[in-house]
């Protein structure tokens, strides 16, 4: 297992809650009701953006590090398996 680590860029959704994307994977979004659920959901929609990469055999993108965003980030780290 090789372990990566992404930022987690939380926004106040209008409507309530949070939603969340992943700059380093384009395209990763989530939401959620609470900071707890965010980052269960970010997770989750990370492994599941990492394996869809994998089985198409595309590379996985890693992150890099941001300058000058004011918004709340959340770190999370994934543990991918690697290909034999």
């Amino acid at each position: 297992m090789k372990v990566l680590n992404y930022t987690v860029k939380v926004h106040p959704a209008e409507e309530g809650g949070f939603w969340a994307e992943v700059p380093a994977l384009p395209g990763c979004f989530t939401q959620g009701d609470t900071i707890e659920e965010i980052a269960v959901m970010a997770k989750e929609a990370i492994e599941g953006f990492i394996a869809g990469l994998m089985k198409r055999n595309q590379p996985i993108p890693i992150e890099k590090k941001f300058k000058g965003h004011k918004s709340f980030t959340l770190p999370l780290s994934v543990r991918v398996r690697q290909k034999v």
